[in-house]
């Protein structure tokens, strides 16, 4: 569904880190044919906070619900705690209300497939803040994969481990690394992104997955603060993902082997070891002993800039004045969350998992762990936002 090229009237709910950095990115009057004129946030207090810090023109809402009826704005972009994304969306597409929802879609993927289907029965434009898929770096190597260049993937491998966070961090918000507030610690905080990147530059989600979560390993807290994962797919491929919020100095390191070569992106850049012919067709005809194929080492040239957040927000509002292609559909989180379900579920069963995850069987283990969690969900919402209005970053 599309819209006339009048300006997009745009709401926010949630006016958190990320919030007041969406608000004042479309304030900024960056975002071409959308105009922001009204935010929601559950506390009174930010009432004034908005007014004077953002534009005294805003409308303010404290309910979600109310905003959403009240007529007074076309999309939504969802910025509030994990576990809402799904509910509020929902109630925005009822209203016929486009929405751009924050990363991660969700905290459990039944949530986010009931989410996935109101948006369909609603024909609103429906995307998600994956950012990372406007990093030239990440659409090259998609590029690469998907045109053959690589030939079939044998392996993947990413270590991400330069999250770094420290117990003050922590203990910043009542609502941060606990089961009721955020719904797990560094793969459903940190590396939504990452989880996300494993298969829309590969096309692929893998078969089955064991993993390791150590909870509260380096930090104070309830939930995993470190991660060893290791997947297979269906054309015989394995990938193992490593990630921590413990270690400095870390690493971002994605390495992925095909037929054809290797790829490595690390330091912003993307290196390309190409065989002249595929591993497969050398091996079929080399006699001899400690042979290999010939290979060239390839600084491959990366054009354009990551446009970020403002890209996916443009992104969004161009699709919905002009039917232009998403670059992250809403319907897409799914993907992602299945590999963080996954993960969590293979270490609290002690047992590979297969996917598509049971939903019925990783809810079951998640609510066992809310129930005994050190807040409420009440807690988690009053307290969700930390005091630092300015920071961008989770």
């Amino acid at each position: 569904m599309t819209q006339s090229d009048s300006s997009i009237r745009v709401g926010i709910i949630g006016v958190g880190n990320m919030g007041s950095a969406h608000a004042r990115t479309l304030l900024s009057g960056t975002i071409k044919g959308a105009e922001l004129v009204a935010v929601c946030d559950i506390r009174e207090m930010m009432r004034d906070w908005v007014s004077e810090q953002l534009s005294p023109t805003l409308a303010f809402w404290t309910n979600a619900e109310e905003m959403l009826s009240s007529g007074t704005v076309d999309a939504v972009i969802l910025a509030t705690p994990h576990y809402d994304h799904a509910r509020q969306a929902a109630l925005a597409f009822g209203a016929g209300i486009h929405v751009l929802v924050e990363k991660p879609a969700g905290v459990y993927t039944r949530q986010v497939r009931e989410m996935n289907e109101a948006a369909a029965q609603s024909g609103s434009v429906f995307s998600i803040m994956y950012n990372q898929r406007t990093n030239p770096l990440y659409i090259k190597l998609k590029d690469l994969i998907s045109s053959g260049e690589l030939g079939e993937i044998r392996r993947l491998n990413w270590i991400i481990t330069n999250w770094y966070r420290s117990q003050s961090y922590y203990d910043s918000g009542g609502w941060r690394a606990t089961w009721s507030g955020e719904g797990g610690g560094v793969l459903i905080n940190q590396c939504p992104h990452q989880l996300d990147l494993l298969q829309w530059t590969t096309g692929m989600m893998p078969t089955r997955i064991r993993a390791f979560c150590q909870f509260g390993k380096y930090r104070n807290i309830e939930v995993e603060d470190d991660v060893t994962a290791y997947a297979e797919y269906e054309n015989g491929a394995t990938a193992v993902f490593i990630t921590t919020t413990g270690e400095y100095p870390g690493s971002n390191r994605f390495e992925i082997t095909g037929d054809q070569g290797k790829i490595v992106i690390e330091n912003d850049t993307l290196t390309f070891w190409r065989l002249r012919e595929s591993e497969t067709q050398f091996n079929k005809h080399y006699e001899g002993k400690f042979g290999h194929p010939e290979c060239w080492k390839c600084e491959i040239p990366i054009e354009g800039m990551e446009t970020g957040h403002p890209g996916i927000i443009q992104n969004w509002i161009d699709s919905i004045q002009h039917g232009t292609a998403l670059i992250a559909p809403g319907e897409e989180g799914i993907r992602g969350l299945s590999l963080s379900n996954a993960m969590y579920l293979s270490t609290w069963i002690d047992d590979w998992v297969e996917l598509p995850v049971s939903e019925e069987q990783f809810e079951h283990e998640l609510e066992q762990r809310k129930q005994h969690s050190s807040i409420s969900k009440s807690n988690a919402v009053t307290d969700q936002l930390p005091t630092d209005l300015s920071a961008t970053y989770k």
